[in-house]
C-alpha cells in the first residue's frame, strides 16, 4: 500500500509532507509525494532544487518513495486522485490555509475536489500557528 501527498513549497505543503512520512512509519508503506508547482511561472531550476531539498527530507527519513513532478497544465486535484487510484493508496494527504470565520464556509477548490473524490480516506493538516 501506498500513501499519497500533494506537496508545494509552503508551510501547508510542509505540514502535509511531515504528517505523511509520520503515518509512512506508522503504517509502514511507500510514500509517493507529488510535487506541484506554486504558479506557472516557476522557473524549471528552482522546481528541480526544491524536488532535491524533498529527496533529502526523505533520505533522511530513511522511508521507501517516489516523486512525481506535475506539469504546468495538469490539475492538482485530478492528478493526487489519479495518482492515488493507480497505486491502490491507503491515505492521502493535503495541507490547508487558514482561513477567516467568512473563508471557513468555502473549502478551497482542490482541497474540496480532493476530498470528494478521493478513493481513500483523506487527511488534510494546517500548518502549526507560531507562538503570538
Amino acid at each position: 500500500m501506498a500513501i499519497v501527498v500533494g506537496y508545494v513549497t509552503t508551510q501547508e505543503g510542509a505540514a502535509a509532507l511531515d504528517a505523511a512520512v509520520a503515518e509512512t512509519r506508522r503504517r509502514d508503506s511507500r510514500l509517493i509525494v507529488v510535487l506541484a508547482r506554486r504558479s506557472r511561472g516557476d522557473d524549471p531550476s528552482q522546481l528541480e532544487a526544491e524536488a532535491d531539498a524533498v529527496r533529502d527530507l526523505l533520505d533522511d527519513a530513511d522511508i521507501a518513495y517516489d516523486i512525481r513532478q506535475l506539469r504546468r497544465s495538469d490539475d492538482v486535484a485530478q492528478s493526487l486522485v489519479a495518482t492515488a487510484e493507480e497505486v491502490g493508496a491507503e491515505l492521502i494527504v493535503i495541507g490547508l490555509r487558514r482561513r477567516s470565520p467568512v473563508g471557513k464556509l468555502v473549502l478551497g477548490s482542490n482541497a474540496q475536489r480532493i476530498l470528494l473524490d478521493a478513493p481513500c480516506p483523506v487527511l488534510a493538516v494546517k500548518p502549526v500557528r507560531a507562538a503570538s
